[in-house]
């Protein structure tokens, strides 16, 4: 696995945390903020929820920090704790809809204009995404928009890596599907 210069400066900045520097907590925070928010995003489709549940994972690695043996798995780690605020969030929201038996969906935006070839495509492709199941979504955000490896994956959902290499290849096939 190669590593840059961001990799290591993330180490490097996870180690400090684990050695009570807040400066270095403010600093990672801010560097990963946005990437766990898109990632809640992708999960539940709510924006006021993804802002809920990025912060209620920054305070479950705020305080799991310190029994974390690898700073070059805390993307995979941090991942894993958002995806699993997600889940949480999504199960209280499902018990909610069946308590009141009503579904809440946001407005949508209206469409553009489809004279551009390549907006209809892009269209396209997020109308089908939007159709995949919330894992496989989930699964090539993390690959294609989030840049993650198989590995990371593996450890941020908590299956082989095989499974992930299986479970892309499905996803990519159901998408092309889709999209023709």
């Amino acid at each position: 696995m190669t590593r840059n210069r961001q990799d290591v400066f993330n180490d490097l900045l996870v180690l400090r945390c684990q050695g009570g520097d807040t400066a270095a907590l403010e600093t990672l925070a801010r560097a990963w903020h946005p990437s766990m928010l898109r990632h809640a995003f992708r999960l539940t489709g709510e924006r006021d929820a993804a802002a809920e549940i990025a912060q209620d994972a920054w305070l479950a690695i705020v305080r799991g920090l310190g029994r974390l043996n690898d700073p070059a798995v805390f993307r995979g780690w941090a991942y894993r704790i958002v995806a699993n605020k997600s889940r949480d969030w999504i199960r209280r929201r499902q018990a909610r809809r069946r308590l009141t038996d009503r579904v809440e969906r946001e407005p949508r935006p209206a469409a553009a204009d489809d004279t551009d070839d390549r907006e209809a495509a892009i269209r396209r492709l997020r109308a089908a995404l939007e159709t995949l199941p919330d894992d496989r979504r989930a699964l090539l955000s993390m690959h294609y928009l989030e840049g993650m490896g198989v590995r990371e994956i593996a450890l941020a959902l908590s299956i082989p890596p095989g499974t992930v290499k299986s479970r892309l290849f499905h996803a990519r096939r159901q998408l092309k599907a889709l999209t023709r």
